[in-house]
């Protein structure tokens, strides 16, 4: 049997308002969810600015114990899958327990909890020697990244394969399909799947600021994430969490599911060559298209739109545009290519997921979001990057990439399910 994985609910927690259908309409308006950080004061910070969420855990559900149990990122997973499950209209009270699973992508896990629980037993860091009865109940449920696939494993009562993925920026994007290599194997018929990230903190930021990854248009930030932009300098980061009910075919066919998408192509590399340096061809990423692609079965001419990593970064924008010349020819330069980091920030793990959730809106919505921010075009970047304003088209298959830290760089074809079934 040729078993077949369809993405049939959504929940989304991003910058600019929770829920799917606030997502949506930001990433289709071309306005940004980037501003002054206000999580905690980032004044002695190079890049004080992110896409934050607006998000607060008892408006969408969550009980007070609940709250205080789980890390930012987990409640981000959380929320979202209940929009998901919801959206799915799957009864998994009803479903063999067995034969769900859940697989959860984060690039840094329980970051804020951690930073803010050592930040207390060791005094403002001063005390070498830390005094751990000053940490909370829920430490080791912080460190350990598991726990967010646990905690979302309860939520759907799923006794089946469950895990984290953790490839940094490609993390989303591999968590997703690992979860579909899963239906496709048999191991499963339904999984919970997806990303959360909740990286804006202190120790975050020191971070990027040490490599000056992030931009320093602080004064700015609405406009600070400029893609394929000539005056790009740097990435804005961002936080959320998407997560998605995929099903095998049959099994959403027998229950009258109406999938957003059908996941028909994956593939990853690694460039095996530097934790933060690409090389300028884009080879890895290229080769992972065209792999993804031959899964597919489709060749360059069938790719409707390209959601594109697009971070913002001088050497990512010349990589990533190398590899779609290499991988689509002369298709590279007929097809639609955006990036939703544009609005929404750059939310390490967790992007992949929501950038595949705004794969699949396109195709049921016949829509192309903008790169928002796009005035100067790099002449380095000259594909058709739609500046500024969404496009309507007509679209049968997109594809997705992601490039992280380490060499890792992933790409996945999404089709409608009415072209596959056609």
């Amino acid at each position: 049997m040729n078993r077949r994985v369809v993405l049939t609910g959504m929940g989304v927690v991003a910058p600019g308002g929770t829920g799917t259908k606030a997502f949506w309409e930001l990433i289709t308006s071309g306005r940004t969810a980037t501003r002054p950080i206000s999580l905690f004061d980032a004044s002695p910070f190079r890049s004080r600015i992110a896409a934050e969420c607006d998000f607060d855990p008892a408006l969408h559900g969550l009980t007070h114990k609940e709250t205080r149990r789980m890390d930012r990122a987990a409640q981000f997973a959380a929320v979202a899958t209940d929009e998901a499950v919801a959206d799915a209209g799957l009864e998994f009270h009803r479903t063999d327990p067995t034969r769900v699973g859940v697989t959860v992508g984060s690039a840094v896990g329980c970051t804020t909890s951690l930073e803010r629980e050592y930040t207390a037993v060791s005094d403002g860091g001063r005390d070498w020697l830390v005094d751990h009865t000053y940490a909370v109940p829920h430490l080791y449920d912080h460190l350990v990244p598991s726990s967010m696939a646990a905690e979302v494993a309860w939520r759907v009562r799923a006794e089946g394969p469950a895990s984290v993925v953790s490839t940094g920026c490609t993390s989303g994007l591999d968590a997703v399909a690992h979860a579909r290599g899963l239906i496709l194997e048999g191991s499963a018929d339904v999984m919970v799947a997806g990303a959360t990230d909740a990286p804006i903190s202190p120790i975050t930021l020191a971070c990027f600021d040490a490599i000056k990854a992030t931009t320093p248009r602080n004064d700015d930030p609405e406009h600070a994430s400029r893609p394929f932009d000539a005056t790009r300098n740097g990435f804005v980061l961002g936080e959320g969490s998407a997560m998605f009910v995929l099903e095998e075919y049959e099994h959403a066919v027998r229950r009258g599911a109406r999938p957003y998408a059908e996941i028909t192509g994956f593939a990853s590399r690694c460039n095996a060559f530097h934790m933060t340096g690409l090389r300028p061809d884009g080879k890895e990423m290229a080769e992972a298209i065209r792999r993804a692609l031959a899964e597919a079965g489709a060749c360059p001419a069938d790719i409707d739109y390209v959601n594109a990593h697009g971070s913002g970064t001088k050497q990512n924008d010349r990589h990533e545009t190398a590899a779609f010349k290499a991988a689509l020819g002369e298709h590279a330069y007929a097809v639609p290519v955006s990036s939703i980091k544009s609005m929404v920030g750059h939310s390490l793990g967790a992007i992949g997921a929501i950038e595949i959730a705004a794969c699949a809106l396109a195709l049921r919505h016949g829509v192309v979001p903008p790169t928002a921010n796009l005035h100067e075009p790099d002449p380095e970047c000259d594909l058709d990057y739609v500046p500024l304003r969404a496009r309507h088209r007509a679209l049968d298959r997109v594809l997705t990439v992601g490039s992280g830290f380490g060499g890792f760089q992933s790409a996945m074809v999404l089709a409608a399910p009415e072209e596959r079934a056609s």
